[in-house]
């Protein structure tokens, strides 16, 4: 019953504010200012007013806006754990399926390749430099 009567003598205010600032021959703000000043009026008249006064003072309510909160930081929380992580659930598999085939390829956890299949090991100091060539080939020093 209050909230309905200070939005009511808001309303009142501010459509006296318009009519000053017409009478003065600012139209467009008069405007603006009467459309700001019908909202709480018509927020009254549907009732949300009277929604956000029970709400308020509801107990239920504000342990259901608690249990919304828990549940968007669940959400934000492990949102922000699997992209740390490096992705959604389907490409962690794949790169773990990939990890898998490397390792097999590399011959320690597959039987099945011969050491024929193996490509031979170069001498480990030209390794060294041909990565540093082929980095600053690729950036063109």
């Amino acid at each position: 019953m209050i909230a309905e009567t200070v939005c009511s003598a808001v309303s009142a205010a501010g459509l006296g504010i318009a009519a000053v600032t017409a009478y003065r021959k600012r139209f467009l703000a008069a405007a603006r200012i009467a459309a700001y000043s019908l909202v709480p009026v018509g927020l009254v008249m549907t009732g949300v007013v009277g929604w956000l006064a029970d709400t308020a003072f509801s107990p239920t309510a504000w342990a259901g806006f608690a249990v919304l909160g828990v549940a968007s930081a669940l959400f934000l929380t492990t949102r922000a754990v699997e992209r740390r992580r490096g992705g959604t659930r389907k490409e962690r598999r794949a790169a773990a399926r990939a990890e898998r085939q490397e390792v097999a390829a590399a011959g320690t956890s597959a039987p099945a390749l011969r050491p024929a299949d193996r490509p031979a090991a170069a001498p480990r100091a030209e390794d060294d430099f041909s990565d540093i060539e082929a980095i600053l080939k690729k950036h063109g020093i």
